[in-house]
This record gives structure tokens, C-alpha cells and sequence, in this order.
């Protein structure tokens, strides 16, 4: 039998993002900054709690509840029971991926001087 264990592939599609956040754990609150989101969970950094904890995160007045999958000194990484689906959190997700669509020649035209060559300099 393979002692290896085969990843499970991602359902959903993570997301760069800087979110600062409460976590709640059975005994204390810690401040930390979700860096990576998806409908389905995040990484913490400058949060951790042991892995398989139960926790809640507090952002915008409202809770979502998380399990710990994996947890470092520093950082952990927790998936949601319940698919992100609307609330400041989804939203924050929504609005991070919207501003991450940037069309090439949109930089282009956003970058280009407002004269070109010697017809500016009379």
C-alpha cells in the first residue's frame, strides 16, 4: 500500500489579499492579516492555533467559523465549514479579484507619456 497521500485539488480559486482580522480560539482573541483567500478557507499570518482547533474569524461585525488544517510558529491555514458566500468577508474576496483583472493595454495606456516623440516640444 502507498504510504504517500495524493493532494486533493483545489475547488476553489485562491486569492492574494491583505485583510486584517480577529481570531477567536476556545481560550483568547489574536489579532492577524489573512494574506490568502478563497470561498473555501485562508492563511493567517501572525495567527496559530493547533491544527484540527476550531476557531471563528471576526471581520466587519460578523463571524465565519474555520477549522485549523495546518498551523506554524507564525501562520496557519484554515478551511471553511461553510463555503464563503456572501458577508464583508466574500465581499473583501470579490473586491480583491476585481482589482487583480487589469487588461495589458489597460498598464499600457495608464503608463504612456501624453506626447509621443518631438510633436510636444515646440
Amino acid at each position: 500500500m502507498n504510504s504517500f497521500r495524493t493532494p486533493m485539488a483545489r475547488s476553489h480559486k485562491r486569492t492574494t489579499v491583505s485583510i486584517d482580522v480577529t481570531v477567536n480560539g476556545v481560550l483568547n482573541f489574536v489579532d492577524g492579516r489573512i494574506t490568502d483567500l478563497s470561498e473555501g478557507g485562508a492563511r493567517v499570518d501572525g495567527a496559530s492555533m493547533p491544527a484540527r482547533s476550531r476557531c471563528e474569524i471576526h471581520y466587519g461585525g460578523e463571524v465565519t467559523y474555520a477549522v485549523v488544517m495546518w498551523s506554524e510558529f507564525d501562520r496557519m491555514g484554515v478551511r471553511f465549514p461553510y463555503e464563503l458566500t456572501h458577508g464583508p468577508l466574500h465581499s473583501a474576496l470579490k473586491r480583491a479579484r476585481a482589482a487583480s483583472i487589469i487588461e495589458p493595454s489597460q498598464i499600457f495606456h495608464a503608463n504612456r507619456p501624453a506626447v509621443f516623440g518631438r510633436r510636444g516640444l515646440s
